[in-house]
């Protein structure tokens, strides 16, 4: 499905105990189109589930959008706006030259940036917003 108009997007991954059982939410409001997602994982940490809620979110959508994306993960949004850029360059490990955590989704999460029109947003969770609120109930449901 493609869009050039602006899209939202709300997602939220989740998990019961880290690591545990996860699950992840996505809630889209495509020009008032609502579409929602969501999945899980028998053993996996709420990072991974962060992560895997935008991947489905960015993949819903073939073609070049535009899209607004929201998330209370500092973790993912630092990782993609700051950290992301440095490991690539240190074939993906750290600064301390570890192996970065998550590497197979952050991999992923990296090409569908660059598919896309992203601007990222940081929301507080659990803090009445709708799409966030949605989104989180999804990946809690899913778990």
């Amino acid at each position: 499905m493609a869009s050039n108009k602006n899209i939202n997007i709300y997602t939220d991954g989740a998990c019961s105990g880290n690591p545990g059982p996860g699950g992840w939410g996505v809630y889209i409001d495509n020009n008032g189109e609502i579409v929602e997602l969501s999945g899980n994982e028998s053993e996996t940490t709420n990072n991974r589930m962060e992560l895997q809620a935008i991947i489905e979110a960015l993949s819903y959508f073939s073609d070049i959008s535009k899209i607004n994306l929201f998330t209370d993960s500092k973790y993912v949004i630092d990782g993609a706006n700051s950290w992301m850029v440095n490991w690539k360059k240190n074939g993906w490990q750290t600064a301390q030259k570890k192996p970065v955590k998550n590497k197979d989704l952050w991999i992923k999460l990296d090409t569908l940036i660059q598919t896309h029109k992203l601007t990222w947003n940081w929301v507080k969770g659990h803090d009445g917003n709708f799409g966030n609120e949605r989104a989180d109930y999804l990946a809690t449901s899913a778990i």
